[in-house]
């Protein structure tokens, strides 16, 4: 009897799970990859529609959704003949997923909804991906799509974008918008508007810095269980490797001597969906990501960089014996180009900080990585936050309304956007896009008014949170929070003068070196950009060139006040120099309190004070 009533239970259990897998396939939602069908150009578009998106990256699928959800008669328009972008056409499989410290993921809305759709992994297959934003666009009525058609002019009235002049096979068509949304990757469409913007790093003295792109490798025939043993070997060096991801292997490096000239393969990160493989790791330097034939030259060279590649891995790597080539990306990995300039340019100290802010639309967490720009540098880490806010007012552009900029070329410091480029951020931005825009038409305000009025942006806040998105207010310490020196860090820390890396240590009590002092100097001196600094920065080469000092010659306070004074007062070394500098008010009143005027040797911290004040006296 007791066998019998087991049975029976086990049974009834057994059911309860069949019901209960039925029940999550019937209500959970999905993507029909296999059976789809690609969106097409349209033919009859209105005069006029309430929010026009320009741009099919995942950025401007979740504007163009959110936008339609809201109200808005929303017009969705691609270049491409589909939908996803870098996710896509680039074949970047591999999510950066934003995460707080308490692993807790910041970056929902559609971008969660997007995520489930294709697996809620730390990867995705590319086709499943296509499915799957196409399903998000197509299950709004109020939302109009329309592939494989460009913009050809914007058309202001006064100083508010009003109309676009779009065309495709059908034919050319003049378009009325109440709100615009740029969701290109380089903000075309604001560049076109005349949007005020720079290029690179001109924001803190660098602007020729391109950093690598990246063509990604797909194939096929790898042993992932191969790929395993070899990761647990440490040929390559450290790797960890999951159920469908791996990353690691970092000896790379050094070991693979790339063919093609400014190309480097990196450390792997490496993706398994099924029988296909993808790769970033190819890196191709010195590449214009605003020219297409410099990118489309690139693409080339990647091709050929590839091959050798994998011939490499077929010998020198287990699990890659029988491996092949089975496609390439149409489309580089564009790490920056363009930065808009908005009515908050987030720099780089909010994002050390974890601050948070009264606009706040989402969150930001990824560590602010800055790759590297030719093949004898690794690039770094600037920092790794815990989370920071981003701010409506990083969206609104200046000089122009009617239009909001979304994803990596939004209102953002060149070294912060090392931070918030990854796409889960950028669909953050473009949530809250859509739900700002049909926010504005229905209260009738400008996209400006709109950022500058608390009362509104709460509102905003509100819908936000009422669509899934995560803007619940922090507050968040960070690495030297009030000590005497912090603002001295914040400031260096803008410029990229200072690297805290993964674990934000900066090594402020290290002892420094004359040759440590002047590098700082020289960069202190240049970044700024202004008549003084370019005044004094050739000064500094002189008298650079003109010091003699052992490598690892320590930095007293005696020798930092002569090379400053010499430098900045033309005054020769004298015992006086370091009163002579407060008193010219370079030394500020805080670093001289907490320097001790005695003669000693100096730690990184009043180095940083020192170089900080510098900063600030030859921006004047």
């Amino acid at each position: 009897m007791n066998k019998r009533k087991i049975a029976i239970t086990i049974g009834f259990l057994a059911s309860l799970v069949v019901i209960a897998l039925v029940i999550k396939y019937i209500t959970e939602p999905k993507i029909m990859a296999q059976s789809y069908e690609k969106p097409v150009a349209v033919q009859n578009f209105d005069e006029q529609y309430d929010v026009i998106v320009i741009g099919g990256e995942p950025e401007g699928v979740a504007a163009a959704v959110m936008a339609a959800r809201s109200g808005s008669k929303t017009l969705l328009i691609e270049k491409r003949e589909d939908l996803g972008g870098l996710f896509t056409f680039g074949m970047l499989n591999f999510l950066d997923i934003p995460k707080s410290k308490s692993t807790r993921h910041l970056s929902r809305g559609i971008y969660k909804e997007w995520h489930a759709l294709v697996g809620n992994d730390n990867s995705f297959n590319i086709e499943d991906a296509k499915a799957a934003f196409k399903q998000l666009v197509f299950a709004e009525e109020n939302l109009t799509l329309s592939v494989n058609t460009s913009v050809e002019e914007t058309i202001l009235t006064g100083t508010t974008l009003t109309d676009v002049k779009i065309k495709n096979v059908n034919g050319t068509y003049t378009v009325k918008g109440s709100a615009f949304i740029d969701a290109t990757q380089d903000a075309d469409i604001a560049v076109m508007a005349n949007v005020p913007h720079f290029i690179g790093g001109k924001d803190i003295g660098i602007e020729d810095k391109k950093m690598a792109v990246t063509l990604m490798l797909h194939l096929r025939n790898v042993d992932w269980k191969k790929v395993k043993e070899t990761a647990k070997s440490e040929k390559f060096g450290e790797a960890e490797v999951k159920k469908s991801v791996a990353w690691g292997f970092t000896k790379l490096h050094d070991m693979y001597k790339p063919v093609e000239e400014n190309t480097r393969l990196r450390g792997l990160n490496l993706v398994k969906v099924g029988d296909d493989y993808y790769i970033n790791a190819l890196q191709i330097f010195d590449v214009d990501g605003l020219s297409e034939t410099a990118k489309s030259d690139a693409i080339e060279k990647g091709k050929r960089e590839t091959k050798h590649i994998v011939s490499y891995l077929r010998q020198e790597f287990g699990g890659f014996e029988n491996a092949v080539i089975a496609s390439y990306p149409t489309e580089l990995y564009v790490r920056e180009t363009r930065h808009i300039l908005a009515e908050y340019q987030l720099p780089m100290s909010d994002v050390w900080k974890n601050s948070d802010h009264w606009d706040n639309i989402g969150y930001g967490a990824y560590p602010v990585d800055v790759q590297a720009q030719t093949p004898q540098d690794y690039g770094y880490v600037i920092s790794t936050p815990n989370q920071y806010a981003i701010p409506f007012r990083s969206l609104v552009p200046l000089e122009v309304d009617g239009l909001l900029v979304v994803g990596r070329s939004a209102g953002y410091s060149s070294l912060a956007a090392g931070s918030t480029r990854i796409v889960p951020t950028g669909m953050v931005t473009g949530n809250a896009a859509g739900i700002a825009a049909s926010l504005a038409i229905k209260e009738g305000v400008t996209f400006r008014e709109l950022s500058k009025d608390e009362s509104l942006i709460e509102q905003l806040r509100t819908h936000l949170k009422q669509q899934g998105a995560f803007v619940k207010p922090i507050k968040a310490s960070y690495p030297y929070e009030d000590e005497w020196f912090d603002q001295s860090v914040q400031t260096l820390i803008n410029y990229g003068l200072v690297i805290g890396g993964y674990d934000n240590d900066l090594a402020v009590d290290k002892p420094v070196s004359t040759h440590n002092f002047m590098n700082m100097l020289r960069a202190s001196m240049s970044r700024p950009q202004t008549e003084k600094s370019a005044e004094r920065s050739e000064q500094l080469q002189t008298t650079y060139n003109g010091v003699f000092y052992k490598e690892n010659e320590p930095l007293d306070l005696h020798k930092a006040s002569n090379l400053l004074a010499e430098i900045l007062l033309d005054q020769p070394a004298d015992e006086g120099n370091w009163m002579r500098l407060i008193e010219a008010g370079i030394i500020s009143k805080s670093t001289s309190e907490n320097i001790d005027s005695a003669n000693h040797n100096l730690a990184a911290k009043e180095m940083y004070a020192i170089c900080a004040d510098v900063i600030k006296y030859i921006s004047l």
